[in-house]
Order: structure tokens, then C-alpha cells, then sequence
């Protein structure tokens, strides 16, 4: 396949995409199709390449009922394959050394350049609103390449902000590290999606 066939492939898998509110509930997805679709997701860019993300995995049908009653009992968290929260790090500057140091070591980027790195991620995450505004945008990008992997791999999916965001932390003991930013929904589409408008791009840009 060459590059002009692949890119064209790529677009029409963009347009394709949709949101599925209604599953199969007897599709199932293997752990390694799943693993597949999240390392893809996480060649999703971010700022200074510090993957500002965490994904928590809901597999089993034990695991989805947890979940449940948190999604407010929407029919896509039980009758989905697997259901991802996205959750974007607060702490990504803590992930410094062990984004850089293989750098470092491989020759690949000098000491001096590392550390001058660190001390501008550092400088930015005193501001706390920056932390979480950048664990919201580049979290949210995984979440975007995320559902695009899973459509490549004959999945639907549907991304999900309706659910208690204080319930899903104290339930899943996550770490005030975390933010919740959204659950993505993984199957097969038992219904087509709803219909939906587009705004007209004059509405939804501006050209300088």
C-alpha cells in the first residue's frame, strides 16, 4: 500500500468513525487486541513527551458492573467488550527521567540538554492550572487516537463524560496524581449510530 492509498484509508476510517451508544453484549475482545489498541494510543503526541496519561481497564463483566452504577447506569458500560478511562496525570514532570535518560544513554540528546528540559517542565508545573489544563489536552489526545485505533481494528466506540467522577476515584482508589477526563465504551455496534449534524467549517473557524 503506498503512502497516497494509506492516507486516503486513514481519512475515510475518520469519517466513518462514530458514537455508539448500543453494543452487542456477547462481543467479546481479547487482552491482546486491547493492549494493542492502548499501545497505540499512547504514540499519541504531548507536550515535552511526557504522555500525560493513565488508563484504567475495565475487562471482565465484574469489573463493568462496578463501573455501572458511576456511568449512571448508561447501557454502553455493561453491553460494551471493554470499557478505558482516560485519566490525565497531574504529575506528568515526574516522568522526566524516564522519558529522557534512554535518550541520554543512547546518545541521542546531551546531559545538558536534558536539564535544561527539566528545568522548564518543572518551572511549568508550579502552576497548578497548568498541570491540569495539560493533563486535560494531552490526555484527551490519547483519548482521540485511542477510539481511532479501535475503528481500525473493526471496533466502535463511545466516549463518555456523563459519569461521578468523586465515586470513580474513592471506588478505584486512584491516586490524587489522576484526573478522571472520560470512559470510552469499546464493541461492536448493535445500532447504528444517531444521526447527527456538522456545523459549516465558516462557523467553526477563522482564517487571518
Amino acid at each position: 500500500m503506498n503512502a497516497v492509498s494509506a492516507g486516503n484509508d486513514l481519512i475515510q476510517l475518520m469519517k466513518d468513525r462514530t458514537s455508539i451508544r448500543h453494543f452487542h453484549p456477547n462481543a467479546t475482545i481479547d487482552e491482546s487486541e486491547v493492549k494493542e489498541i492502548l499501545e497505540i494510543a499512547g504514540k499519541a503526541p504531548s507536550a515535552w513527551n511526557l504522555q500525560h496519561w493513565h488508563f484504567v481497564v475495565f475487562h471482565s463483566q465484574k469489573a463493568k458492573e462496578r463501573l455501572l452504577p458511576i456511568a449512571y447506569n448508561q447501557s454502553q458500560i455493561i453491553n460494551s467488550s471493554v470499557v478505558i478511562a482516560v485519566l490525565g496525570d497531574l504529575q506528568a514532570n515526574k516522568k522526566t527521567d524516564a522519558v529522557y535518560d534512554p535518550l541520554v544513554q543512547q546518545g541521542f540528546m546531551t546531559t545538558e540538554v536534558k536539564q535544561t528540559l527539566s528545568n522548564q517542565i518543572d518551572g511549568a508545573y508550579q502552576d497548578q492550572q497548568f498541570a491540569r489544563d495539560s493533563a486535560f489536552s494531552n490526555a484527551s489526545l490519547a483519548a482521540m487516537q485511542l477510539m481511532l485505533a479501535a475503528k481500525a481494528k473493526d471496533y466502535d466506540s463511545c466516549a463518555i463524560g456523563g459519569f461521578n467522577k468523586e465515586q470513580f476515584v474513592k471506588e478505584f482508589n486512584i491516586s490524587d496524581r489522576f484526573i478522571p477526563i472520560m470512559l470510552i465504551a469499546i464493541g461492536k455496534a448493535a445500532k447504528p449510530a444517531h444521526k447527527s449534524n456538522r456545523l459549516n467549517l465558516d462557523e467553526l473557524s477563522t482564517w487571518l
